[in-house]
């Protein structure tokens, strides 16, 4: 039976400041479970306790279990630091229960609306930080993917070719991030089956996600105008990814994600894990029950 997850970035609980306002964890841990949903993805460091024996009792609450974490760090300059962040995400996910690190190659700006080129120097020690990351999960008990994402150092196609190339580490396939960045995730899915590692399920329009590649629209900007739909609403074609992977031998998880923003009407700031949105609050909750009906279909 296939492995189903929710995330909270579906609800708009995200790492970004200022992205918009954030539903307590405990209002999005019980949406997921009223939607039969067993398990979920961490959300940013921090959004559900660090603390082992509070994290276990939130979950159990809730009646779920941890699946992994994403964890956007640089991974070109300022390793140490990165190092050390990534040990300690790592402990909190193995205390939760989880399997996996979802690594992403942040720029080091706030968002991602704008990527810096990188050195080739810089991008080799990319690629090594990866590895170094991989062995420190490991230890953790955890396996450790790279999450190509939209304003990130492997966003493209020529990046993700290039990360594929020159590591060996497994990708989050995130059906909606890598189409955004002008690949096809079903053809990469084809091309690569065992660099598969973890699955994101996504749906994006592609007219506007179009002109996110082209830099006619800042990729918050096409998330405000609705790039993300429910699965079986947008251009992927989730339906061939599901029964690709599956048939390649893939038994991990699919998590089921929409990066969704909740207006926030005092006017953004930072995240307050603590707020209520009280507009459109119902809107991830159906969003995510239409995507859950229309992958149940195809499973």
């Amino acid at each position: 039976m296939a492995k189903i997850a929710g995330a909270p970035i579906s609800w708009g609980v995200c790492e970004v400041p200022g992205w918009g306002n954030v539903l307590p964890s405990d209002t999005v841990l019980a949406e997921m479970h009223s939607l039969g949903l067993t398990a979920t993805e961490l959300g940013p460091p921090d959004y559900l306790p660090a603390d082992p024996a509070q994290l276990k009792a939130l979950l159990a609450g809730h009646e779920l279990t941890l699946v992994g974490g994403f964890l956007a760090v640089t991974l070109h300059t300022d390793v140490q630091s990165t190092l050390d962040e990534a040990d300690r995400v790592a402990g909190i996910l193995r205390a939760g229960g989880a399997e996996v690190l979802v690594l992403a190659a942040a720029t080091g700006l706030d968002g991602y609306d704008e990527t810096p080129k990188l050195t080739d120097d810089e991008w080799n020690t990319l690629v090594a930080t990866c590895a170094k990351i991989r062995e420190i999960a490991a230890g953790h008990g955890l396996k450790t993917v790279l999450h190509p994402h939209v304003g990130t150092h492997v966003e493209r196609e020529a990046e993700v070719d290039r990360f594929l190339a020159d590591s060996d580490l497994q990708l989050c396939l995130d059906t909606g991030h890598l189409l955004i960045g002008g690949t096809d995730p079903v053809e990469l899915a084809r091309r690569y089956p065992d660099r598969i590692g973890h699955v994101h399920l996504k749906d994006v329009r592609d007219e506007i996600a179009a002109k996110v590649r082209s830099g006619e629209l800042s990729y918050t900007d096409a998330v405000e105008q609705g790039i993300y739909v429910p699965l079986g609403d947008g251009d992927v074609d989730v339906e061939a990814l599901v029964k690709l992977v599956q048939e390649a031998g893939y038994t991990g998880w699919f998590v089921l994600e929409q990066d969704t923003q909740l207006k926030d009407a005092g006017g953004g700031g930072s995240p307050d894990w603590g707020s209520e949105c009280h507009s459109a609050v119902d809107k991830p909750l159906k969003d995510t029950a239409r995507s859950l009906a229309h992958l149940s279909k195809i499973l």
